[in-house]
């Protein structure tokens, strides 16, 4: 009899275990398939207003807008570089009089934009067309405050392009006419590890672009992409110059 007893118990026990692993599956299935779908959604609902700089004819903009993705040792890193490559050449064709630089400058230590615009500067584009946005600290923090706080609503974004669906899709959702234009392909190693994440970023920005929260930190007052880029200048950005001997009026 109690032999009888564990042999039901097992085999209870065992067709437990197996609907655990089934609906385990088929969560796995239905997660998989919603992630990849949005994803999906996203690249396709942007790739309309991609372009390769060369292509690029969609007329003049409000601004050019670059997006930081880190410096190193006062300098951009090679996809930093890329980035504003491709920007320094639109804004000598013509495709808009100013340029936005967009990043992390949330800590004394750290200035993405300085280091973005000394660049610009360094290689032909005049200081007083650049300005620096210090608190893009998201893809979706860059588009807000471009078109709320520098009233920017014909932009072109500037970054890589697996990255530039996201930028792109979060533009439009924004009520911006955006334009990506995205770099040269170029390995910069990782890519498995960045498009797993991009991935990921797209789903969570899908849902970004339906709450449109509010900015991490406040706009402040206004900026007019009429006056000089020189009024985003602050001292840590004049102390970069300096130390490169550069000098801004």
């Amino acid at each position: 009899m109690l032999n009888k007893l564990n042999i039901k118990t097992n085999f209870l026990k065992s067709v437990a275990f197996k609907k655990i692993i089934i609906i385990f599956l088929w969560s796995a299935i239905i997660f998989t398939a919603i992630v990849l779908g949005l994803n999906t959604y996203v690249c396709v609902s942007a790739k309309g207003n991609m372009y390769e700089p060369q292509n690029y004819a969609e007329g003049k903009a409000d601004c050019i807008m670059v997006l930081g993705c880190g410096v190193k040792d006062g300098k951009p890193t090679p996809m930093l570089k890329d980035r504003l490559d491709t920007a320094i050449e639109l804004y000598k064709n013509g495709a808009a009089e100013k340029i936005i630089m967009s990043g992390d400058h949330g800590k004394e230590h750290y200035n993405e934009v300085g280091v973005m615009k000394l660049y610009a500067i360094e290689n032909g584009v005049p200081e007083e067309a650049v300005f620096m946005d210090h608190a893009g600290f998201s893809t979706y923090e860059s588009l807000y405050r471009a078109k709320n706080l520098f009233g920017c609503n014909k932009l072109i974004a500037v970054t890589q392009r697996y990255h530039l669906y996201r930028t792109v899709y979060l533009g439009k959702s924004l009520g911006i006419g955006i334009s990506g234009v995205s770099t040269n392909d170029y390995n910069y190693g990782g890519l498995i590890h960045r498009e797993i994440r991009e991935i990921l970023a797209r789903n969570k920005d899908f849902f970004t672009s339906l709450i449109k929260p509010e900015p991490k930190m406040p706009l402040g007052d206004k900026i007019s992409l009429l006056e000089s880029g020189n009024v985003t200048n602050d001292d840590a950005f004049l102390k970069i110059a300096e130390e490169n001997n550069v000098k801004i009026n």
